[in-house]
């Protein structure tokens, strides 16, 4: 293959990663959907593609639809124990965030509900509501008729706005103050006050940093602040996991204020928030090793802010 050749695929990686990502959920999934279309890009009969962007936007799509509907992917994630990877601020995989559903498409709570949609229609959600391809367009991509490309995305945004419930995009600053003033509450104890700091219909997610099988859910005000302060208080059995006592970093983590526990260098949890007038709305706690690796990569190739607390 010539350097022309590889070039034109080069340029569009990023947006393929980006949009693998949307589609999967996870980073080091989608390298893989991309490595495997730059495979096909190598083998095709490139003379006979009249606009390549589309046909990789075809093929990374089609490669991720079939991930989704492998045996292995359903069983991880019928069984519960699946959830979105984290990337931090300045990844290029987020892709474009130019516009408030852009953002949204990309954050943990919305990438956590489209693993409610059937697979062609995530597809049709992510390439309308975060690339803005027209219906036809998404119809070429899918094999699909433009009357089906609208009906999956009526279902998909009927599905997805229904479990959201929130109000509109929170200031980055506002939002980041919410969370400070969480941890704080958490950090001392103030279970009421967190309590105060929740929507009534927050809902927590964590897994349960690797050791549960399955995802632990929170829902209610109240048993979501149990988890919170139990989560953020310090033992001696918790700091022997983690590997030491972390500092906790403030950072942005899909979009969304995060509070990040980081042991030299080494990111070893994070808890996102997402924030809807004023309050908490949604949260995830990761701290499984193989979900931290794209986070760690970016981690350190920046250099962070000071910790709101140097040792946990």
């Amino acid at each position: 293959m010539d350097s022309a050749a590889v070039d034109r695929f080069e340029a569009s990686r990023g947006r393929l990663a980006s949009l693998a990502y949307r589609l999967l959920g996870s980073a080091a999934d989608a390298e893989d959907a991309v490595q495997d279309a730059f495979l096909r890009w190598q083998a095709a009969d490139r003379d006979r593609i009249e606009v390549p962007e589309a046909w990789l936007t075809k093929v990374v799509t089609h490669l991720c639809l079939d991930r989704l509907r492998s045996a292995q992917a359903r069983h991880e994630r019928v069984a519960g124990a699946w959830l979105p990877e984290p990337l931090l601020d300045g990844d290029p995989m987020l892709g474009p965030a130019d516009t408030f559903e852009q953002r949204e498409s990309v954050s943990l709570a919305v990438l956590t509900l489209l693993e409610r949609l059937s697979p062609v229609e995530r597809a049709v959600y992510v390439l309308r509501e975060a690339f803005s391809y027209g219906h036809a367009e998404i119809a070429g991509i899918l094999d699909i008729t433009v009357s089906a490309s609208q009906q999956h995305a009526h279902r998909a945004r009927i599905r997805v706005s229904a479990e959201r419930r929130r109000g509109g995009e929170t200031d980055p600053a506002s939002a980041r103050r919410v969370v400070e003033e969480f941890l704080a509450a958490a950090m001392s104890g103030r279970t009421e006050r967190l309590v105060e700091l929740l929507t009534d219909d927050v809902t927590a997610v964590s897994d349960g940093a690797g050791l549960a099988k399955r995802l632990l859910r929170y829902k209610t005000r109240e048993r979501v602040a149990s988890y919170v302060r139990a989560g953020f208080r310090p033992t001696p059995a918790k700091r022997r996991l983690a590997g030491g006592s972390p500092a906790l970093h403030v950072g942005v983590v899909n979009g969304s204020p995060a509070v990040l526990a980081v042991i030299d260098g080494r990111v070893v949890g994070a808890v996102a928030f997402e924030v809807s007038d004023g309050k908490v709305a949604f949260l995830s706690g990761i701290a499984a090793a193989h979900r931290l690796v794209r986070v760690n990569e970016v981690w350190r190739q920046h250099e962070p802010d000071a910790p709101v607390i140097k040792a946990w």
